[in-house]
C-alpha cells in the first residue's frame, strides 16, 4: 500500500492589513478538486517577498529537507520567490528532493512535461541575470581603474603621534584600538607599516608595540 500523499500549501501577503485568505482558499479548494488529503499550510503575513528569511517559508523549506512534502501548491510564483534568481533555488531544493511544485495562477505543474520546460526557461532568464549583473559590475571595475580611481575601502588614516604614543604606552590592541577609534587589525597593520617599538625596544604580548615583531 501506497503511503499517503503529503500536501503542502504556501501563502504570504506583505503587509499585516492584508489577508491570506484568498490564497488559502484557493489553495485549498485546488486540493479538494485534486482529491488530495488535506494539506499543512504555511503562511507568512506580513513578510515582505524582498526578505532573505521568512519564518513559515524557512520552516516549509526544512520540513521539505526533513522528506515530509511530497507536493507544494502556491497561489502564484511571486508569493514564493523575492527574484527569478530566489525562485530558481526554491524550485533546485524542491526538485533535489523529489517535491511537486504547483502554481495556480501560471497553471505550471513541475510534473508535466510544459511545467518541466516552464521550469527549464525560468533557470536559463535566472542565469541570464546572473551574467547582465556581473558584466555590469566588470565593466564599472574596468572603468574605475581606466579613470585611475582607487578601489576598495579608503585607506586608514592615523595620526602617527598619536599611534607612536600608544605604542610607546604599552597599550593592547584593544585598548590602541579604542583610543584612536579604528580598528585592532588596523592598529596592528599601522604599527607594523611604521615599524614602531615601545621605549625599551621590546614588545609584551597582546600590546600595540607586539605587532611590530
Amino acid at each position: 500500500m501506497s503511503k499517503p500523499l503529503r500536501v503542502a500549501l504556501y501563502a504570504r501577503v506583505s503587509t499585516v492589513d492584508q489577508t491570506c485568505e484568498n490564497q488559502l482558499r484557493d489553495l485549498t479548494e485546488y486540493v479538494r478538486q485534486r482529491g488530495w488529503p488535506e494539506a499543512v499550510e504555511y503562511v507568512d503575513h506580513g513578510v515582505s517577498g524582498a526578505k532573505d528569511r521568512r519564518p513559515a517559508l524557512d520552516k516549509l523549506m526544512a520540513a521539505v529537507k526533513r522528506r515530509q512534502v511530497d507536493v507544494l501548491v502556491v497561489a502564484a510564483f511571486d508569493r514564493v520567490g523575492r527574484s527569478v534568481k530566489h525562485l530558481v533555488e526554491v524550485l533546485d531544493v524542491l526538485g533535489h528532493y523529489g517535491v511537486t511544485f504547483i502554481s495556480l495562477r501560471e497553471g505550471i505543474d513541475t510534473e508535466t512535461s510544459i511545467g518541466r520546460a516552464v521550469y527549464t526557461i525560468i533557470a536559463a532568464i535566472a542565469a541570464l541575470e546572473r551574467d547582465l549583473i556581473r558584466e555590469r559590475v566588470q565593466a564599472g571595475l574596468r572603468r574605475a581603474r581606466a579613470e585611475g580611481r582607487r578601489l576598495g575601502r579608503p585607506p586608514v588614516e592615523v595620526d602617527p603621534a598619536r599611534l607612536a604614543d600608544v605604542v610607546r604606552r604599552g597599550l593592547s590592541l584593544r585598548e590602541a584600538a579604542r583610543e584612536l577609534g579604528v580598528s585592532p587589525s588596523s592598529v596592528a597593520r599601522l604599527v607594523r607599516m611604521h615599524g614602531l617599538r615601545n621605549g625599551s625596544g621590546e614588545a609584551a604580548p597582546e600590546t600595540a608595540a607586539a605587532a611590530a615583531l
